[in-house]
C-alpha cells in the first residue's frame, strides 16, 4: 500500500506532499490541474520511463519519493532477498531523482538499483490503469499472457516446468541447426585448426629456446673478432719471444718476498702480487683452453639463422612470443577436439532433440489442458462481471487457434484470443474488432476485478478509466471499483460524481498561479467539502442547492451499500 508520496519539481508541481490511506481514494479537480501528473510520478517511481521533459522549468531536477507498506506482499519480499535489498521491517521506500542531464538515480530503503530492479519491485507494489491501458485487449498477443495471469497458481508451476525443457531444446536445436547449416565453413575450420596445430607442435618449441639461439649467433658472427683477441691477450701473457706478463708479474713476485717479513706493508703488497700472478695463470689457462675449442662452423650459423627465421615466421601468424604460441597452440587445439568430437557426437544429438521433443509436447499438452480449464472458469467470471456491469447479453469467449506441436514457443504451444457477442443473433468474432471503446473499458473492469485477489499486488491506480460512460453504468463501475478496493488500495482519477462518492477517501486537485508560475495544490476534503466538489461534478461551473442535495444523496447511498 502507498502510505506517503512526497514530489518535487515535478512538471507544474514545485512540491507536494500527500499521505494515502487503505481503501479507495479518489482524486477530482478541473482538467489540466495537475491530478494525472501525481499517477504519473507514481509510475516512475514504480520503474516507468523518465525524460527530462518531467522536469520543471528553471529545476535542475526532479526528486520522487514514495514509503510503501509491503506486510502482505511475500512477492515484493523475495525480489528484495533476491537482489540483497535491506527491509528490516515492513516498509519499503522508493526514490527517484531526474537530473536535467538526463541521468536517472533510483534508490529503493537507500541502495542503488537500475531502472530494471526499481521496475521488477514496482510491477510488484503498482498496478496503474489508464485511459489507454485497455488497449491490451485489442492485442491478441497479449491475451494469452492474461488467461496465464488469471490461473497463475495452477498454471506458472507448468509454464516453468515447460520452458526448463525448451530453452534445453531451444539451445541444442540452435547448435545442432547451425552445424548443419554450416558444414562447409565446419570443415574449414577444422581443416585450419589442424594445419595450426600441426604447424606449432612439429616445430617443437621450447621456452627459452630463442634466447639461447640468438646468443650463439652472436658468437658465430663475431668468430673472427673473438680468436683475435684471445690470440692476442694469450701473446701478451706469455710470449715466447719476449718476456710476457706472467714471467714479468713472477719476478715481481720473488723480490718482493725476499722482504715482506721485514714489514707488515711490504708483505700485503707482496701478496697483492703474488694474487695477481696466480689469477694470471688462470687466465692464461682459460685462453688457452677456450683457443682449442674454437672450431668455425658455416654450417652452425646457417642451421641457428633457420630456425630463428622459424620461430619468427610462427610468432607472425601466432604470437609475440613463443610463451603465446605454445599458449595459442593450446586454444585451438582443445576448439579443435571440441569440435572433432561435435562430428561424433551428430547423432547423438538428434537424439536428444528428440528426447527433447517427446518431452516438450507432454509438457505443452498439460498446459493447454490447463489452460483450457482456466479458460472456461475465466469466460464464467466475466459473464458474471458484465452482467453486473450491465453487458448481460454479451457473450464472452477464450478462442484457442489450433495446436501446432511442431512448432513450440517459449509460451507453449498455444495460442489465444478474446472473442465477443454483444447482443443475440449477432457474430461471435476477435474483441478487438467487435468491441466498442465503451465496452472494453468494461471488459478490462472486469478482467481488474477478477485478477485483484490473486494478483496481490498493494495498490492499483485506476486513471480516468470511466470515461464516456454515464447513469447507471457510471454507478455500476463506481462499486466494481469499490469492490477492487476491498482487496487492495485504489487511486482513482475521476470525472465522474458516481464514482468519486463511493470513495473512502477524496482530495480535490487545483492549480494556482503563483509569482507567474502555474503550481498544483491538493486539499483533503472533508464531508462538507465533499459534498461542495460533488455538487461542482454533477452540475459543472454553478453549483444550485438542487445539486447540492443531490450530492448529498450519492454520499448516502455509497455509505449505506
Amino acid at each position: 500500500m502507498l502510505q506517503e508520496l512526497s514530489i518535487q519539481n515535478f512538471a507544474i508541481i514545485e512540491r507536494l506532499n500527500v499521505e494515502f490511506d487503505s481503501g479507495m481514494t479518489v482524486l477530482t479537480g478541473e482538467t489540466g490541474a495537475g491530478k494525472s501528473i501525481i499517477i504519473d510520478a507514481v509510475g516512475l517511481l514504480a520503474g516507468g520511463r523518465g525524460s527530462v521533459d518531467f522536469i520543471r522549468k528553471g529545476a535542475k531536477k526532479a526528486i520522487l519519493q514514495g514509503m510503501f507498506s509491503i506486510n502482505k506482499n511475500p512477492e515484493t519480499m523475495a525480489l528484495l532477498d533476491q537482489y540483497g535489498i535491506e527491509h528490516a521491517d515492513t516498509t519499503l521506500i522508493l526514490q527517484r531523482e531526474l537530473q536535467i542531464s538526463g541521468r536517472n538515480v533510483c534508490r529503493i530503503n537507500g541502495s542503488l538499483v537500475n531502472t530494471t530492479v526499481l521496475k521488477r519491485i514496482g510491477e510488484t507494489l503498482i498496478d496503474i490503469h489508464g485511459q489507454n491501458e485497455h488497449q491490451e485487449l485489442m492485442q491478441p498477443e497479449k491475451h494469452l499472457g492474461m488467461l496465464d495471469e488469471f490461473a497463475r497458481h495452477k498454471i506458472q508451476p507448468l509454464l516453468k516446468q515447460y520452458q526448463e525443457v525448451f530453452f534445453a531444446y531451444q539451445s541444442l536445436r540452435k547448435k545442432f541447426d547451425q552445424k548443419k547449416a554450416n558444414e562447409k565453413e565446419w570443415a574449414q575450420r577444422v581443416d585450419m585448426l589442424r594445419f595450426q596445430v600441426k604447424e606449432i607442435e612439429d616445430a617443437n618449441l621450447q621456452v627459452g629456446e630463442e634466447e639461447k639461439l640468438n646468443s650463439q649467433k652472436e658468437l658465430l658472427e663475431n668468430y673472427q673478432k673473438i680468436s683475435t683477441a684471445l690470440q692476442t691477450a694469450q701473446l701478451a701473457l706469455e710470449s715466447e719471444e719476449s718476456q710476457g706478463a706472467i714471467d714479468t708479474a713472477g719476478e715481481a713476485m720473488n723480490a718482493l718476498r725476499d722482504i715482506e717479513d721485514l714489514n707488515d706493508k711490504y708483505k700485503a703488497i707482496s701478496g697483492v702480487v703474488a694474487s695477481a700472478y696466480y689469477q694470471l695463470q688462470d687466465a692464461a689457462s682459460e685462453i688457452s683452453s677456450e683457443m682449442d675449442s674454437m672450431e668455425w662452423d658455416e654450417g652452425k650459423l646457417d642451421q641457428v639463422e633457420k630456425r630463428l627465421e622459424e620461430i619468427y615466421q610462427l610468432k607472425r601468424k601466432y604470437g609475440d612470443t613463443v610463451e603465446q604460441i605454445l599458449k595459442y597452440d593450446q586454444k585451438v587445439s582443445k576448439e579443435l577436439h571440441s569440435m572433432v568430437d561435435s562430428e561424433s557426437d551428430e547423432d547423438q544429438m538428434e537424439n536428444q532433440i528428440q528426447q527433447l521433443e517427446v518431452q516438450l509436447k507432454n509438457f505443452a499438452g498439460q498446459l493447454s489442458i490447463a489452460r483450457k480449464k482456466a479458460a472456461h472458469e475465466l469466460q464464467s467470471a466475466v459473464h458474471e462481471q458484465l452482467k453486473q456491469l450491465y453487458m448481460d447479453k454479451a457473450e464472452f469467449e477464450v478462442h484457442f487457434g489450433e495446436e501446432k506441436t511442431e512448432k513450440f514457443k517459449a509460451t507453449g504451444i498455444d495460442s489465444v484470443e478474446f472473442y465477443l457477442r454483444t447482443n443475440p443473433g449477432e457474430t461471435m468474432g476477435p474483441l478487438s474488432r467487435i468491441a466498442s471503446g465503451g465496452e472494453l473499458s468494461r471488459i478490462m473492469l472486469a478482467l481488474k476485478t477478477i485478477f485483484a485477489k490473486s494478483q496481490g499486488v498493494t495498490s492499483i491506480i485506476f486513471d480516468e478509466v470511466d470515461t464516456g460512460v454515464s447513469g447507471r453504468v457510471a454507478q455500476a463501475i463506481a462499486e466494481k471499483i469499490k469492490l477492487i478496493a476491498s482487496y487492495s488500495q485504489v487511486l482513482c482519477i475521476t470525472h465522474l460524481p458516481q464514482v468519486a462518492a463511493e470513495a473512502d477517501h477524496q482530495f480535490f486537485i487545483a492549480k494556482e498561479i503563483k509569482n507567474k508560475r502555474t503550481e498544483t495544490k491538493l486539499t483533503v476534503l472533508d464531508e462538507n467539502g465533499r459534498i461542495q466538489e460533488l455538487a461542482r461534478m454533477l452540475a459543472g461551473s454553478t453549483v444550485t442547492k438542487l445539486s447540492i442535495q443531490h450530492a448529498k444523496e450519492l454520499l448516502k447511498m455509497a455509505h449505506s451499500s
